[in-house]
């Protein structure tokens, strides 16, 4: 009996010491998983996925493998916030995440309030990391970058249109409005029409009768390719032949579902496609094996990843705290998106953006080309 005891006591001091040793280190993959963004959703999802296999195949982070915990804030900063505290409880140390801007700016102060590392792909409003937190980074580039690639596009090209600004009144689309806005009117340009949308509205009438009186030949658009491409198909059947013009918040295929052939032409902001990097190359191929084509923010997800890893490696432990200072003090790291290093607000030190067109491609499916 009393060997039997305790070879119980030694057993499970087996077990818990080996639960211990080989831990999983828990990622929070936060965004758009169902609703009308999903899409984008997919692409962290996918991406951080993905990262976290070819990473744990490789021994995993300091001898503890990376488990995906996946969150669904349905672009809503209330329930973004909901997923953080559920994160909080559930144990997690680093988030990948959030998609809106809306969304990751209040759930970060969750997320530093309890310890935890957040980096998103894909929120670009500038507060983000503009606010002092410890925590807050990201592997894509800011609003104030894009808006003035967008408004200096704009003088270039269209300084005698007449041009709308018109957002959807999130942080995200009327930050990156008004940041367009400001660009183009120091370089001379001023809007004939100023709008404010409602995500989710769908239905733009009233709005296209005021531009079509106002002679409306460029729509600058600040939000999401949902209300986007809904404005360029209604914009086309009632008559107003105007260019549409946005940001990444366009950045799916998803898009030229919405627009059909009224997507044709249209311009839009967002970074050297990363498909295209050669570092990129085998990866690409295995997402496309798999039947997952990883566009947009896919690959930023991955990166994403890739950056905690080799800063945690470098910490030699995976404290979030510690590894968020090595992220600022250390660096570039190499990603599939390519090298980059971060600044003390938690921003990368290689902000790129450059103008795409949507058109035909040789499959004949519309697409986005950058222009040349």
């Amino acid at each position: 009996m009393k060997k039997s005891l305790l070879s119980a006591v030694a057993l499970t001091a087996m077990v818990a010491f080996s639960g211990t040793a080989w831990a999983d280190l828990l990622v929070g993959v936060a965004g758009p998983l169902t609703g009308p963004n999903a899409a984008f959703g997919a692409q962290l999802q996918k991406g951080a996925e993905q990262a976290a296999a070819d990473i744990n195949a490789a021994g995993g982070i300091n001898g503890e493998q990376i488990k995906i915990v996946l969150g669904d804030d349905v672009s809503d900063p209330k329930q973004g916030v909901s997923v953080a505290n559920k994160f909080v409880a559930d144990g997690v140390k680093f988030v990948i995440g959030h998609f809106n801007s809306g969304v990751s700016i209040p759930a970060s102060e969750v997320y530093a309030e309890n310890g935890i590392l957040q980096i998103t792909p894909a929120s670009t409003n500038p507060v983000f990391t503009e606010r002092g937190l410890w925590n807050t980074f990201r592997t894509c580039g800011r609003d104030d970058q894009q808006g003035a690639v967008a408004g200096a596009y704009i003088a270039a090209n269209f300084k005698d249109g007449k041009v709308a600004v018109v957002h959807d009144k999130t942080p995200y689309g009327q930050g990156l409005a008004d940041l367009t806005k400001a660009a183009m009117n120091e370089a001379g340009v001023k809007e004939v029409v100023y709008e404010g949308i409602t995500a989710g509205d769908k239905d733009f009438s009233a709005l296209i009768a005021k531009m079509k009186e106002a002679g409306v030949t460029l729509v600058y658009y600040g939000g999401l390719h949902t209300e986007a491409g809904l404005i360029m198909r209604q914009m086309a059947d009632q008559g107003l032949k105007a260019t549409l013009m946005s940001g990444d918040g366009i950045v799916s295929n998803e898009l030229a579902s919405i627009a059909g052939d009224a997507v044709n032409g249209t311009l839009m902001t967002f970074a050297p496609d990363p498909r295209k990097n050669p570092a990129a190359k085998e990866l690409v191929e295995k997402f496309r094996a798999n039947g997952f084509e990883p566009e947009a923010y896919t690959l930023y997800s991955y990166a994403a990843l890739q950056v905690i890893a080799e800063a945690a490696k470098t910490t030699g432990g995976n404290d979030p705290q510690a590894v968020a200072e090595n992220i600022k003090g250390k660096g570039p790291f190499k990603t599939v998106i390519g090298d980059f290093g971060y600044d003390e607000k938690g921003d990368i030190t290689r902000p790129d953006y450059v103008m795409y067109t949507w058109k035909k491609g040789e499959d004949g499916k519309f697409s986005y080309f950058e222009n040349e």
